[in-house]
């Protein structure tokens, strides 16, 4: 006698993930990893989210090596047992400061400072997101044990309406500012009106902001006159614009003993690398030091936009560093991004689940050392690109 589960005739697990794998070759969404090599395999970087050209900025790169030949490699445990080190206090005083917030919390990634701000802040009420928002808030709204409802995407009406129809005690509104494919900010002000007239807390996820957008890079949300506001709570990456690796929470001394407390991704992981801690730090001194960076990008930004547009291709005006070009089917993007490639500049590459499905697209990204001869470069890239999407078809949409 067998059961249902035996095995006889059944499809193994293996067998399963293999076919699951195939229909995403079929339809173009397979993905890969490449690794690369240390000049980016000697092409022109439009991929990474190195905004300011950071990353390998010699003064950021000296103060990663002091505080790990300081500290060590690792931070030795989480936050609250022994992955606190003086270091990670004096980036969060200086994080604080330099955005205009009461406090910060510093996390190892950013997705994880989104993912405690959103699950602990906005557990057992509504959580009301914007359909655009990146991928670790969604798992935050998954993980809160909240009724979340997705408004379109820059609707700051639609989330009045439901802020004013629900049944919950408590409610959260989050949003990227900047969000990271279209590139377009969000309508902060529109929204934090919003959540204050429903007694609601205001969620930004800083991540493409920072650094870019702002007085000093400082951000959208201070840029929107809402830095100091005690029900806006805002989430950034070090990984970005600081061209380190982290994240924090920004917020009021509630907010971050709350996280504290019950943050689970904040108590239960291993604490900031102290040369990461180190890096932002003297990445936050340049920054300091040197207020026209963060126009900088946004200019190249633009420049590469109207490269785009001048050849016909459909973009958006950025308002940070992030340049979308939309093509469509995933397997026309692939292409694009490899034609790219064979004229000597690295792109994004972003298909379904990571945008809507019919709206594949390459992701350009500024930097603020982009040179004028880099963009010369940029312009034959997407001069092939544009006369390969008006050549005849191949099958893109098979």
């Amino acid at each position: 006698m067998t059961g249902p589960h035996d095995g006889a005739g059944s499809t193994g697990p293996m067998d399963r993930l293999r076919a699951a794998a195939a229909r995403r070759e079929a339809a173009g969404l397979r993905r890969a990893l490449r690794p690369r090599t240390p000049d980016h395999d000697g092409l022109l970087d439009l991929a990474s989210n190195d905004y300011l050209g950071l990353a390998r900025h010699e003064r950021i790169v000296e103060a990663a090596v002091r505080a790990t030949r300081e500290w060590g490699a690792g931070s030795t445990g989480s936050r609250l047992v022994t992955g606190s080190t003086r270091l990670h206090a004096e980036l969060e005083d200086r994080l604080a400061a330099f955005t205009g917030a009461s406090r910060a919390l510093v996390f190892s990634s950013g997705y994880l400072a989104n993912l405690a701000a959103v699950a602990a802040l906005g557990r057992d009420g509504l959580i009301v997101s914007d359909a655009g928002n990146h991928a670790s808030i969604v798992d935050a709204c998954r993980l809160s044990r909240s009724r979340v409802v997705v408004t379109p995407h820059g609707d700051a009406e639609a989330v009045a309406k439901v802020l004013a129809e629900r049944d919950e005690e408590h409610a959260l509104v989050v949003t990227d500012a900047v969000f990271s494919v279209d590139g377009d900010v969000a309508p902060l002000r529109a929204l934090y009106e919003a959540a204050v007239r429903h007694g609601a807390l205001l969620v930004v996820d800083e991540a493409h902001a920072l650094g870019v957008v702002g007085d000093h890079g400082r951000g959208a949300a201070h840029a929107a006159g809402l830095a100091d506001r005690p029900d806006v709570v805002r989430t950034v990456t070090l990984s970005k614009s600081l061209g380190s690796q982290g994240g924090a929470v920004l917020g009021p001394p509630e907010v971050i003993g709350t996280l504290v407390d019950t943050g689970r991704s904040f108590i239960f992981d291993t604490g900031l690398a102290p040369g990461c801690a180190g890096a932002a730090l003297a990445a936050l001194d340049l920054l300091e030091a040197s207020p026209g960076l963060p126009a900088r990008a946004r200019e190249r930004a633009r420049e590469l936009a109207a490269l785009a547009r001048g050849l016909g291709l459909e973009t958006a005006d950025p308002a940070a560093a992030v340049v979308p070009v939309v093509l469509g089917p995933p397997r026309l993007a692939l292409a694009a991004a490899a034609l790219c490639a064979d004229h000597g500049v690295r792109v994004g590459c972003f298909r379904p689940p990571s945008v809507p499905q019919g709206r594949a697209c390459l992701r350009l990204t500024a930097r603020a050392d982009l040179r004028s001869d880099d963009l010369v470069v940029v312009r034959g890239a997407l001069t092939a690109v544009a006369e390969m999407t008006k050549g005849p078809g191949r099958g893109w949409d098979r």
